[in-house]
């Protein structure tokens, strides 16, 4: 993958890759205790998990590919990991099955984009656009026709920075996304977005 940056390269999830990501997951927040399980796991599963069960959740992902891929892709500088962007199948994540919010917008096959995660020194360097260029052209490659995401919604302020996991809308219309469902909890919450890219 040729991601604008030349000097970083967007590469899978594999045995090359894996202790760098567990060097930048550790720098801290939710990567550290989380390693991407919230979205494979639901209910009781999750609020019953450990740091080193959620890892070794992600490594068993990364060795057995259920779906027939990676659990998601890594961007690399040299030898360290620097960000993070989790995708697959949308039936890879337990959670979106069981969601009413983010319940399925039709019968149609879809890949999902759950997460990024950008490491601290990287920030603001248009690295989860980045790592996004990269999930759009290695979804197109494995042969999704759809592309799908649930980001956030800053056009009313911004966010804590602890809430953009899963992007921001600006970014993911700047990649030719566009809304298709907006749903809510109740009257006053706040809309789940959900947007989508075809790649056909």
């Amino acid at each position: 993958m040729a991601p604008r940056d030349a000097g970083l390269e967007i590469r899978p999830l594999d045995a090359t890759t894996w202790e760098a990501l567990g060097a930048l997951f550790s720098q801290g927040g939710d990567p550290k205790w989380c390693w991407c399980a919230y979205f494979v796991v639901r209910g009781l599963d999750w609020s019953n998990s450990t740091a080193d069960g959620n890892r070794a959740l992600l490594r068993e992902r990364m060795e057995r590919r259920p779906n027939g891929h990676p659990p998601g892709l890594v961007a690399m500088r040299g030898d360290a990991a620097v960000g993070w962007v989790s995708l697959g199948p949308r039936a890879s994540y337990e959670r979106l099955t069981y969601s009413k919010l983010l319940a399925p917008v039709d019968e149609r096959p879809v890949w999902s984009i759950v997460c990024f995660v950008v490491g601290r020194k990287a920030r603001g360097q248009g690295l989860a656009s980045a790592l996004l260029d990269g999930a759009v052209e290695y979804a197109r490659a494995s042969g999704a026709s759809t592309l799908e995401a649930y980001p956030v919604d800053t056009r009313e302020g911004r966010v804590p920075a602890a809430n953009v996991y899963h992007g921001t809308l600006s970014m993911f219309e700047k990649a030719g996304f566009a809304i298709v469902a907006e749903r809510r909890s109740n009257a006053t919450s706040k809309p789940r977005i959900v947007v989508r890219r075809e790649l056909g």
